[in-house]
Protein backbone atom coordinates (compact mmCIF):
# COMPACT_ATOMS: atom_id res chain seq x y z
CA UNK A 1 0.00 0.00 0.00
CA UNK A 2 1.19 3.15 -0.98
CA UNK A 3 2.10 6.31 1.51
CA UNK A 4 -0.64 8.34 0.52
CA UNK A 5 -2.99 5.42 0.04
CA UNK A 6 -2.09 4.65 4.44
CA UNK A 7 -2.70 8.15 5.11
CA UNK A 8 -6.24 8.05 3.34
CA UNK A 9 -7.41 5.12 5.13
CA UNK A 10 -5.79 6.50 8.39
CA UNK A 11 -8.08 9.55 7.80
CA UNK A 12 -11.15 7.60 6.59
CA UNK A 13 -11.09 5.41 9.97
CA UNK A 14 -11.03 8.48 11.93
CA UNK A 15 -13.25 10.14 10.47
CA UNK A 16 -15.50 7.32 10.88
CA UNK A 17 -15.38 6.77 14.55
CA UNK A 18 -15.05 10.27 15.16
CA UNK A 19 -18.75 9.87 13.36
CA UNK A 20 -19.65 7.39 15.63
CA UNK A 21 -18.38 9.59 18.67
CA UNK A 22 -21.00 12.19 17.29
CA UNK A 23 -23.55 9.68 16.89
CA UNK A 24 -23.19 8.66 20.85
CA UNK A 25 -23.41 12.49 22.04
CA UNK A 26 -26.88 13.08 20.26
CA UNK A 27 -28.13 9.74 20.96
CA UNK A 28 -27.49 10.65 24.96
CA UNK A 29 -28.93 14.17 24.38
CA UNK A 30 -31.78 12.98 23.10
CA UNK A 31 -32.51 10.77 25.57
CA UNK A 32 -31.63 13.28 28.27
CA UNK A 33 -33.95 15.57 26.81
CA UNK A 34 -36.72 13.68 26.48
CA UNK A 35 -36.63 10.43 28.22
CA UNK A 36 -34.98 9.72 30.82
CA UNK A 37 -33.12 11.43 33.44
CA UNK A 38 -29.24 10.89 34.02
CA UNK A 39 -29.94 9.06 37.12
CA UNK A 40 -32.23 6.37 35.43
CA UNK A 41 -30.24 3.10 35.03
CA UNK A 42 -31.24 3.32 31.31
CA UNK A 43 -29.57 6.08 30.77
CA UNK A 44 -27.08 4.67 32.49
CA UNK A 45 -26.69 1.24 30.76
CA UNK A 46 -27.11 2.97 27.48
CA UNK A 47 -24.01 5.44 27.70
CA UNK A 48 -22.07 2.45 28.89
CA UNK A 49 -22.80 0.09 26.14
CA UNK A 50 -22.53 2.88 23.33
CA UNK A 51 -19.41 4.02 25.22
CA UNK A 52 -18.02 0.53 25.35
CA UNK A 53 -18.33 -0.23 21.59
CA UNK A 54 -17.19 2.95 20.82
CA UNK A 55 -13.83 1.96 22.55
CA UNK A 56 -13.90 -1.79 21.22
CA UNK A 57 -14.49 0.27 17.38
CA UNK A 58 -10.86 2.22 18.31
CA UNK A 59 -8.78 -0.53 20.04
CA UNK A 60 -10.21 -2.46 16.45
CA UNK A 61 -8.61 0.47 14.38
CA UNK A 62 -5.39 0.94 16.68
CA UNK A 63 -4.65 -3.08 16.31
CA UNK A 64 -5.22 -2.69 12.66
CA UNK A 65 -2.86 0.25 12.95
CA UNK A 66 -5.43 2.40 11.39
CA UNK A 67 -5.46 5.10 14.04
CA UNK A 68 -2.57 5.80 16.62
CA UNK A 69 -3.78 4.98 21.02
CA UNK A 70 -3.01 8.13 21.53
CA UNK A 71 -5.60 9.59 18.95
CA UNK A 72 -8.02 7.07 20.39
CA UNK A 73 -7.56 7.89 24.25
CA UNK A 74 -8.02 11.65 23.33
CA UNK A 75 -11.55 10.52 21.02
CA UNK A 76 -12.88 8.69 23.95
CA UNK A 77 -11.63 11.54 26.23
CA UNK A 78 -13.19 14.03 24.07
CA UNK A 79 -16.58 12.09 24.14
CA UNK A 80 -16.71 11.77 28.12
CA UNK A 81 -15.98 15.64 28.48
CA UNK A 82 -18.97 16.27 26.10
CA UNK A 83 -21.00 13.84 27.57
CA UNK A 84 -20.24 14.92 31.40
CA UNK A 85 -21.07 18.82 29.95
CA UNK A 86 -24.60 17.56 28.44
CA UNK A 87 -25.17 16.01 32.30
CA UNK A 88 -23.88 19.10 33.89
CA UNK A 89 -26.22 21.18 31.61
CA UNK A 90 -29.23 18.64 32.14
CA UNK A 91 -29.28 18.89 35.76
CA UNK A 92 -28.47 22.94 36.23
CA UNK A 93 -32.42 23.47 34.18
Amino acid sequence: MSTEMAIGEREKAYELLKADAQKILQLIGVQMENLTMPQCPLYEEVLDTQMFGLSREIDFAVRLGLIRADEGRELLGSLERQVSALHEASTHK
